[in-house]
């Protein structure tokens, strides 16, 4: 009798070990993605403050292209205002049109070459470029979590152990749409 407890206890231990180790699992994972999304989140921030010095430098040189600046001052606006929702379906959409207004504002400075050789648009383009890349290498990082997130959701047992504890499936940040759409930006001269 004796012996059966003790086997008894050592199992509910090792399983409730089990459940402890699944529950710390699930709770690294969701807090990795929450860093993931910080990590776009401040990336997206440094670029809609580029942008405004951007559309200042060229109204300089352009401004009877009034109607590319509003679009672009429009898109970054949406953006914004996606980007504070958290919700990475808005914010995918949102900088699906950001990115198409920019690609039209850098064609609009290809009328201009005295705008394309001020040093001020030089360096903001550049460092818009950079911050295109850190935007796709934090987006890869973010998804790289929540597939590993979603994965240990869907599968069994872990699963049943996630939603017990009211853990959910994420969404991915990507780009939706043609594949013009999917392009960086171009900074070209």
């Amino acid at each position: 009798y004796n012996v059966a407890m003790i086997i008894l206890i050592v199992i509910l231990a090792i399983l409730a070990l089990w459940l402890v180790a699944i529950f710390n699992s699930f709770v690294r994972l969701k807090t990795r993605a929450n860093e993931a999304w910080s990590d776009i989140d401040v990336q997206l921030k440094r670029r809609y403050d580029l942008i405004p010095n951007l559309i200042e430098t060229v109204k300089g040189y352009a401004a009877h292209e009034k109607g590319v600046l509003e679009s672009v001052t429009n898109a970054r606006a949406n953006a914004l205002s996606a980007e504070n929702s958290g919700d990475p379906k808005k914010v995918n959409e949102a900088e699906n049109m950001l990115s198409g207004t920019l690609k039209s504002l850098f064609a609009v400075s290809e009328n201009y070459p005295d705008l394309k050789a001020n040093t001020n648009f030089l360096e903001l383009q550049r460092e818009l470029a950079d911050t295109e890349n850190k935007i796709q290498a934090s987006r890869r990082f973010y998804n790289s979590v929540v597939t590993s997130l979603n994965i240990k959701i869907d599968s069994f047992p872990s699963g049943i152990i996630g939603k017990m504890f009211g853990f959910s499936k994420r969404e991915f940040f990507g780009l939706d749409g043609s594949p013009e759409e999917r392009e960086v930006v171009k900074v070209k001269f």
